[in-house]
């Protein structure tokens, strides 16, 4: 549904976007990630149409958006992060707007009836929107874009400023939209692209550095081996055994504590289950444990291993395997977001290859 090539923006001697490739599916979910000034919005004002490339291609269903893009246009509907509304409009006369605007045809009344109650305004339908709240104001931001019935939507931080519970509402929203539209969803929150995207594309300095279907990422959240435990002992004594133990590959005394028990993280070896054989550890020498939990990893550690891995990729750097950190081991986060960009890059230098074979 939509398919970029080799795109490039240079401004001026800058390179906001260097050679960046990647599709979407009909009906799927992608989460466009970055840090600021990594080229997210530079690709989606350029995928809207409403900035122009220096080489590359941008279409949307076959259609390429800079040689047709009225055509292409009237297949995309965009939520930009500051919600384009005229206060002094109804909600229902501001969808009527816009529904004009686009040039559809049908029925007006039925379209726009189906529209807010999918998106839950028709009960403020009739109210001024400068009397609505951020969160009603951002649900009217969505009902706007899907004026039409666009096949893609494009959704620029579509829950900056929300409470938990519009949060919530609003990521239902897409994942239901996911159903019927091919959606691309942009974001600062990787957590947020977990909990609501399919694929998850991150982009650092105008290139993308990491491309993987986010069961993956859930996947390594999953199997994770740490834990958080709490016991009661002498915690000198208690690290020392803890750091001795067979399979554990790092503990760390934690800077907290649950009544007289202290708190250590805990990383075991790949596939080995240690909980047993801490319990007997500690039963032999008279330590109680009095809670143990698994903590996971740590998503945005993730994103921050990707995009470190991208800035370091010019300079020379020990094998993966034999890297270490300020703790003497490879975290799961680095191992995996090292993986990624690794992954990502050699994706780019193959489709590079092909590029050059063809010209």
């Amino acid at each position: 549904m939509i398919r970029i090539e080799h795109l490039v923006k240079n401004y001026g001697s800058n390179c906001a976007l260097d050679d960046v490739s990647f599709s979407v599916s009909q009906g799927e979910i992608v989460g466009l990630l970055g840090p600021n000034g990594a080229g997210k919005s530079t690709a989606m004002n350029i995928l809207t149409g409403y900035l122009s490339s220096t080489s590359g291609k941008a279409m949307i269903d076959g259609v390429d958006i800079l040689s047709d893009p009225l055509r292409a246009k009237k297949m995309i509907g965009y939520l930009p992060e500051q919600p384009p509304l005229y206060p002094d409009m109804t909600v229902w006369e501001y969808l009527s707007f816009c529904y004009d605007l686009k040039g559809c045809r049908g029925d007006r009344a039925a379209h726009l009836r189906e529209i807010c109650d999918t998106v839950r305004l028709s009960d403020v339908s009739g109210r001024l929107i400068r009397h609505l709240s951020k969160g009603y104001r951002q649900r009217v931001g969505i009902a706007q874009a899907m004026v039409g019935d666009p096949k893609v939507i494009i959704f620029d931080e579509p829950t900056v400023g929300l409470d938990p519970k519009q949060i919530i509402e609003v990521r239902n929203l897409i994942r239901g939209l996911g159903k019927t539209h091919t959606v691309i969803l942009s974001t600062h929150l990787l957590s947020e692209v977990q909990a609501v995207c399919d694929r998850i594309v991150i982009i650092n300095k105008g290139r993308i550095v990491a491309d993987e279907k986010t069961e993956r990422i859930a996947n390594a959240v999953s199997e994770s081996r740490r834990f958080r435990a709490k016991i009661c002992g002498p915690q000198e004594l208690v690290l020392q055994a803890l750091l001795e133990m067979p399979g554990v590959a790092r503990a760390e005394l934690l800077p907290e504590r649950d009544g007289d028990a202290s708190v250590y993280a805990l990383e075991t070896e790949q596939g080995l289950d240690i909980r047993k054989k801490l319990f007997y550890l500690l039963s032999e020498r008279g330590w109680a444990l009095v809670g143990l939990e698994s903590s996971g990893v740590n998503l945005e550690d993730i994103f921050l291993s990707v995009v470190n891995s991208s800035d370091q990729s010019g300079t020379k750097r020990a094998p993966r395997s034999a890297r270490k950190t300020r703790r003497g081991k490879a975290t799961e986060e680095e191992t995996l977001g090292e993986a990624l960009y690794e992954d990502a890059d050699r994706r780019r230098k193959e489709s590079a290859a092909q590029k050059n074979d063809e010209d």
